[in-house]
């Protein structure tokens, strides 16, 4: 059965702010968007294209997933995350900060991996992947750049033809993709896409929230596999998360028959 697309669109056009949605059956190829193509406040979903992209430069040899960088005491920056709470300076492969970066949304570890490439290198590298509205202007809590507008941006649905390339194994190579989806599996926040589901639906996802702006990206396996993209600035944070929550659940529900 197709999704219910005029009752979701209708509650998205009730909300405050600015939602943004995306959703594909990758099996029947239906598809549903709203504001798809526009532009949102990242938050941690810019971590997504930068996991990407790393992977994607590892698979070239121009950097090594085993690389080591140290932590600084300095480069701690406020949780989400695990590398603030540690009381000395630990040092880590590039893997293990791509794994903190997205299973626990590790912000100290995003602006370490943001700092070894270098903000120009990687919007280099998202146009490369097809990115064209997608942007890394800062690193996360800076204030100096914030404050000259500087803000990193995503679309929902350049989120999810990242995400339709891990699907079908095109992203780079089956293998790259592969360790890509396995990362994602790992996620920890999980009050969101799938905030209502049995914990036995695999969901590969990344999310991102700030002061009124809640994301959530995903690829779902159902009986017929889904893209389902949720972007949200100057929204109603509760009632944005319980709207994606219900609608998740509804789309699982027909996808999932």
């Amino acid at each position: 059965m197709p999704i219910n697309k005029s009752s979701i669109i209708n509650r998205l056009e009730d909300q405050k702010g600015r939602p943004g949605f995306y959703f594909k059956n990758l099996v029947t190829g239906e598809t549903a968007a709203y504001n798809e193509n526009d532009a949102y406040l990242a938050a941690s979903v810019i971590k997504l294209p930068i996991f990407m992209e790393l992977s994607r430069r590892d698979a070239a040899g121009t950097i090594s997933m085993n690389d080591r960088l140290v932590v600084r005491n300095s480069d701690k920056v406020p949780i989400c995350g695990a590398l603030t709470l540690f009381t000395d300076e630990p040092e880590c492969d590039i893997r293990t900060l791509c794994n903190l970066m997205i299973s626990l949304s590790d912000n100290t570890a995003t602006n370490k991996l943001i700092s070894f490439l270098g903000i120009d290198e990687y919007n280099k590298g998202f146009a490369e992947m097809g990115l064209n509205v997608t942007k890394l202007r800062r690193m996360l809590y800076d204030s100096e750049a914030g404050a000259k507008g500087l803000e990193n941006e995503i679309t929902p649905k350049e989120m999810g033809m990242l995400l339709e390339q891990v699907y079908d194994r095109t992203f780079v190579n089956a293998e790259v993709s592969k360790k890509i989806e396995d990362t994602l599996m790992e996620q920890q926040i999980n009050h969101k896409i799938p905030g209502r589901w049995r914990e036995d639906i695999p969901c590969a996802h990344k999310t991102g929230e700030d002061d009124n702006i809640t994301n959530d990206v995903a690829l779902v396996y159902a009986k017929q596999p889904f893209i389902l993209c949720f972007t949200g600035t100057d929204v109603d944070v509760p009632d944005y998360e319980d709207l994606i929550r219900h609608v998740s659940e509804e789309i699982l529900n027909e996808c999932n028959r």
